[in-house]
Parts: C-alpha cells; sequence; structure tokens
C-alpha cells in the first residue's frame, strides 16, 4: 500500500510538472489591432497544431501602437518574444540592441532573403538599409494606395458627363492630375439622393497620417529625401521646386476634393467616410483592402489602384517585419515560429487569409492577380514604393514634418470656411442620423441665431486681427 501511495504521489508530481511545463511551451507576439491580425490568429492555429506550442498575441490599436511597443522596447521589456513592429524601427531595433540578428538563423535554417520581395527585405529587414544584416523577415507587405467607388464610375450618364467635360474617359485616374478632374467631378454631387465628396485623403496630425499622405504625392513628383550620392545631403532634392509644387497639389486636393471637416483623418476616418458612401476615392493601405472588398454589398462595387504617376511612378512604403526581441526569455520558440511562418505553404495561406504576403513564390505564381481584386495594384505598388523611415531618428524627422505639412495644408484654410463647412447639414446613410447645427443651436444654445452668430464672430475677429497687425510699426532688423 505504501508502495502504490508512493507512485500515486509520483504520478501526481510528474503529472503536475508536465502541466506546468506545457503551459511554459507558448509566446507572446505583438502587432497592431487591425484587419490582418485576425488574420495572423487563424493561420498561427497552424503552427500550435504542428509544434505543440501557443502563441499569444496582444494587439494594440494604432493610436497607441508604437508608444506602447516602442516603451516596452526602450525598457528592455519581456512581455513580447515577438513584434511585428513598422517598418520604419528596424534602424532602432538593430542599433539599440531591441531586436535579435538572424543572419546565423537564417544561414542555419536556409531562409534565404532572395525568396522575400526585393523592397520589402529593403524597407523590412536590414539595417543599414540594403545591407546583408538582417533583423527581421518581412511579413506584412503594404504601401498606401486608393479604392474607388467603381459602381458610380461605371454608370452610363456619369461617364457621358465626364468625357464631355474632361475629354478622356471616368475610370482609373493614370495621373494626379486625372486623379483630381475626377475628384471635384464627384465633389458635392447628388448620387441616390445624397451628397457625395471627391476623396478622403490623409490629414491627420498626431501621428503619420498627413506625412504618410503627402509623400504619395511628393514622391510621385519625383522627390528624394536626400542626395542619392551623398546621405543627408537635402538642399535641391527634398526641397525642390517640383517638391513644392507637390505640397501645393496635396493642398489643392484637400482644399476642393475633401468632405466637410476631413482635417484630422487618417485610416479609420477614410474607411469610414468610404464605407458611408460620402466620398468616391479613399486613400489608404492594403492592409484594409480585403475588409473593404468583403463588404461590398447593396450595389457597392470597389475598385482599388496604386499610387497614381505623375513625374515619376512611386507610392509610399508602408508595412511590417517579424522580429524576435532580444530581451525575451523564450527566443529558441519565437525563431521555430518565425521559421514556420517563412515556408512558401504557409505563406500561400497568409495570403489567402488577407495578410500581405512578400513572398515571391506566392506574388509570383500564376493565379496570384486573379486571387483577388486588388492582387494587381499591389504587385504595381510594391515595385514602385519608396520609403527612408527605416532611420533610427525618425521619430525627430516626422514630428516636425507632421507639424508643418498639416499646418500649411489644412490648418491654411480660412478660418470662415471651417465654420460654414461645420454648419453644413448632413445625414448619416447608415443610421439616419441628421448631424444639424441648426438643431443645436436650438436646442442646447436656445438661439436659433447661433450659427450665424459665430460666424459674425469669426468675421470680425479676422477684420481686427487684420487692423492690429496692419498698424503694428516695422521691425527694424538689421
Amino acid at each position: 500500500m505504501k508502495n502504490k501511495f508512493i507512485i500515486l504521489i509520483s504520478s501526481l508530481v510528474f503529472a503536475l510538472f508536465s502541466s506546468t511545463s506545457a503551459k511554459s511551451e507558448s509566446i507572446t507576439l505583438g502587432w497592431a489591432a487591425w484587419d490582418p491580425a485576425n488574420a495572423l490568429v487563424e493561420l498561427s492555429k497552424g503552427f500550435t497544431a504542428e509544434t505543440g506550442i501557443d502563441v499569444n498575441f496582444e494587439f494594440v490599436p494604432w493610436p497607441n501602437f508604437a508608444d506602447r511597443m516602442l516603451n516596452e522596447l526602450n525598457n528592455q521589456g519581456k512581455t513580447f518574444d515577438l513584434l511585428i513592429g513598422d517598418s520604419q524601427w528596424i534602424g532602432g531595433g538593430a542599433v539599440y540592441g531591441h531586436y535579435v540578428k538572424l543572419n546565423d538563423f537564417f544561414d542555419q535554417e536556409g531562409i534565404s532573403m532572395d525568396d522575400f520581395s526585393d523592397a520589402t527585405v529593403y524597407a523590412y529587414s536590414t539595417w543599414p538599409k540594403g545591407t546583408p544584416n538582417y533583423y527581421a523577415l518581412p511579413a506584412m507587405g503594404d504601401a498606401l494606395a486608393w479604392a474607388y467607388r467603381k459602381d458610380w464610375f461605371d454608370r452610363p450618364e456619369l461617364q457621358s458627363e465626364f468625357k464631355t467635360k474632361h475629354g478622356y474617359d471616368l475610370g482609373v485616374p493614370k495621373t494626379w492630375d486625372e486623379l483630381y478632374d475626377m475628384c471635384t467631378f464627384f465633389q458635392g454631387r447628388e448620387i441616390d439622393g445624397q451628397i457625395r465628396y471627391g476623396a478622403a485623403i490623409n490629414t491627420e496630425r498626431g501621428s503619420e497620417g498627413i506625412t504618410m499622405g503627402v509623400t504619395a504625392a511628393m514622391y510621385a513628383w519625383g522627390m528624394e529625401y536626400d542626395n542619392p550620392d551623398k546621405p543627408y545631403e537635402m538642399e535641391g532634392y527634398f526641397n525642390a521646386p517640383h517638391v513644392v509644387e507637390a505640397v501645393e497639389f496635396y493642398k489643392k486636393m484637400y482644399e476642393d476634393c475633401t468632405p466637410p471637416g476631413h482635417s484630422d483623418a487618417y485610416m479609420g476616418a477614410n474607411l469610414d467616410a468610404y464605407k458611408s458612401e460620402t466620398v468616391a476615392f479613399q486613400m489608404n493601405w492594403y492592409a484594409f483592402w480585403p475588409g473593404v472588398s468583403k463588404e461590398d454589398s447593396d450595389g457597392r462595387e470597389t475598385g482599388f489602384f496604386a499610387n497614381p504617376c505623375q513625374e515619376t511612378c512611386a507610392a509610399t512604403l508602408g508595412g511590417q517585419g517579424l522580429s524576435v526581441v532580444s530581451y525575451s526569455d523564450k527566443k529558441d520558440l519565437a525563431l521555430e515560429y518565425m521559421k514556420w511562418f517563412a515556408k512558401p505553404d504557409v505563406q500561400a495561406k497568409w495570403w489567402s487569409l488577407g495578410g500581405y504576403s512578400c513572398h515571391k513564390d506566392v506574388l509570383g505564381a500564376s493565379d496570384f492577380v486573379d486571387s483577388a481584386v486588388y492582387a494587381q495594384g499591389f504587385l504595381d505598388s510594391m515595385g514602385i514604393v519608396k520609403d527612408f523611415w527605416q532611420e533610427p531618428t525618425f521619430v525627430e524627422l516626422m514630428l516636425p514634418m507632421q507639424e508643418h505639412i498639416h499646418d500649411y495644408v489644412v490648418n491654411g484654410k480660412p478660418a470662415i470656411t471651417w465654420v460654414i463647412e461645420r454648419q453644413c447639414v448632413k445625414t448619416d446613410k447608415n443610421s439616419g442620423i441628421v448631424n444639424d447645427a441648426n438643431d443645436w443651436a436650438i436646442d442646447t444654445m436656445n438661439n436659433p441665431k447661433y450659427p450665424l452668430e459665430v460666424l459674425l464672430r469669426v468675421i470680425t475677429v479676422s477684420i481686427e486681427t487684420n487692423k492690429i497687425v496692419n498698424s503694428l510699426p516695422p521691425l527694424d532688423i538689421d
């Protein structure tokens, strides 16, 4: 009986130890909370089935994504074993020791960077950029592109009217000039009883939105951040006349083509404007196109295309690489996941689920272009992407650009225009809710004249400000 008891106790101890050991066979992956993250959860079930290693996820909303992840890295935190980090983090991840250098691992496992799209290897994996020093595996190809209301474009009466006015067909714009023509064609137009507008473009100030948007124009006009032959020499490249023209054009797009109040918009706001059938075009990342395509219904048909050309063909790069966090206690398990993720069959499934594979076997497959309505656009975009955001000092570069570009493009609009836009009566098609400033004035302010009085006050302030400025004595500056 004593022996049986000892055996029983030993079995329980072994079971407890085994259970604890099994639970430890898990890794945590951090990424942004967006549609592709759901696809990754589904994909990773295959890894667990093959290896027995559980994958836990922590997805952070985009407004907090960079702060959350970069704070974790800077504090040498152990929360994450794997991180799908933005392309602009790769420089800092390498220089500050946040990411594991992967060269030896790739050689050991036979993982070749030649198997992945050249642009994504350059942008997502290497530091210094373009060198054979790898700190990430290309995980999520992405670029800034466009979606449009193909069902509106296909209407014969609109086609005829546009052709008569502009002399060419209403369709996918080949240049930014054509994009502007088409956006202004829809601006303020009534379609099916609702007022529509031209385009939802990036204007957000807080994180990276307007920078990512305006560079789509700047690149198309031929902008280079620096002299290709002399790094960090920017004179005549970043501040060249054709770059100024691109910024002016983007400002014109904002002023003439956007819906009222579209002054601080990025990914979510652009999606909302499009899904509510407010705009004919939206600027956004390829990552959102699977969701947009799936939601086409009630006659809505979406078309997708790469960033239009102008002086040249180029697109703003997005996307992320998969990195192993150097502070992790489970780097061996994290590397096991990376090895699995790099397999061509896994990459093919990743694409089928809504992720954007960067593997050449997937992108070069004979049926790839027909596999999704946005597949051709994605291929076109990845062939023309441009970026510099791998710099470790990208935050210091981006924040002033955000501020100055926003001040010029958005805040350059007269105050009177802002007030008028906010007094426009708008009806949400889905909810039927009417946004009417007059109702608010009556119900809240108890003053039906309030909108007019606001406008008059703004005019008064503008006039008096000009009087004050004009009355100031000239500055005596040597």
